[in-house]
């Protein structure tokens, strides 16, 4: 039979295919100075919402103003992180000391940001149980005219976003940022009701609220995060390893393994044996592998191409866990 010996065939095609994903699509990352930019300024703004809500909380006795704070800063510090992470990895980590360069620094950022959000909702929880109990008196004027400014803040950002084709982190930053506006709008209506009404424990349940939506953000972040950190497939196996088998002359598809560097870059390994007889149509294989794979959302794929082995389960003992 005349395909290549195992192993040569797919190392160089993967590193074919390799260059050709960074010299064609490149992944976002390249071209992604415009969304930095974007995000960098987003960022600076949310930062600067967060201080002027976590100050008016406290000098009026607002915790609804302050849970929308924390919600601010954990969304500033969310495109803050997106930033420095994309900014390092597009600038820094070339060369065969890190195999994918730094974008492992957006999941380990993401984490954390997670991470130290809990703390906050448990503060945020605490001083509204407080409030429950002994609920005190707010300045209206300042809280209204800071959480109108808190408003104002997220369509700001909402504008620099928005026109032409959103990145996926301006995507994430969108949402977050209509979550935003929501809190913002629910002090807004805690106050006015409060002052209406003189039923001041509307402000501690409004906080609660806040302090529930930012858990779910926190939870999912944390979960998006630890799927890419134990290597959970982004993709369906199954459905992927159906549409290789279709692939004429491929007979098996076996070590089939797909996960994430980074939200944005999917690697695929896996062991393909065929029929096929010749080098050119082994060549022709590998590369309808590489396409599937790459249709199916696969950023960086190395193909290992051999003859059909009558002993198959002693072959993969090598690469099967």
């Amino acid at each position: 039979m005349g395909v290549a010996p195992r192993g040569t065939m797919s190392e160089q095609e993967s590193a074919h295919a390799h260059d050709a994903s960074h010299d064609g699509q490149g992944h976002g990352h390249g071209g992604s100075s415009t969304s930095s930019r974007k995000l960098a300024a987003v960022s600076v703004i949310n930062l600067l919402g967060f201080l002027a809500e976590l100050a008016g909380g406290l000098l009026f006795g607002s915790v609804a103003l302050l849970g929308d704070a924390f919600h601010m800063l954990f969304d500033a510090l969310a495109y803050v992180m997106a930033f420095s992470a994309a900014y390092v990895a597009d600038h820094y980590g070339d060369g065969d000391e890190w195999s994918y360069g730094l974008h492992r620094l957006e999941p380990t950022a993401a984490f954390l940001n997670g991470a130290l959000l809990l703390p906050m909702v448990g503060f945020i929880l605490w001083e509204s149980y407080q409030r429950f109990l002994a609920p005190i008196e707010i300045g209206t004027g300042p809280t209204l005219a800071i959480a109108f400014g808190g408003l104002l803040v997220n369509v700001g950002s909402v504008y620099v976003l928005q026109g032409g084709k959103m990145s996926l982190n301006e995507r994430g930053a969108f949402y977050h940022l209509l979550g935003d506006a929501g809190g913002s709008v629910a002090v807004i209506v805690s106050t006015v009701v409060v002052e209406v009404t003189g039923v001041r424990i509307v402000d501690p349940i409004t906080a609660a609220l806040i302090a529930v939506v930012v858990t779910w953000s926190a939870v999912k972040v944390l979960r998006g995060s630890g799927a890419i950190f134990l290597h959970r497939s982004p993709l369906d196996t199954g459905e992927i390893r159906t549409h290789l088998l279709g692939i004429e002359g491929v007979q098996s598809v076996e070590d089939l393994h797909v996960w994430q560097i980074c939200s944005q870059i999917t690697v695929a390994t896996t062991h393909v044996e065929t029929d096929v007889e010749t080098m050119t149509e082994a060549e022709d294989v590998t590369r309808r592998v590489h396409e599937e794979l790459a249709h199916h959302g696969v950023d960086h794929a190395t193909v290992e191409l051999c003859p059909e082995y009558g002993d198959r389960d002693t072959h993969l003992d090598d690469h099967s866990h």
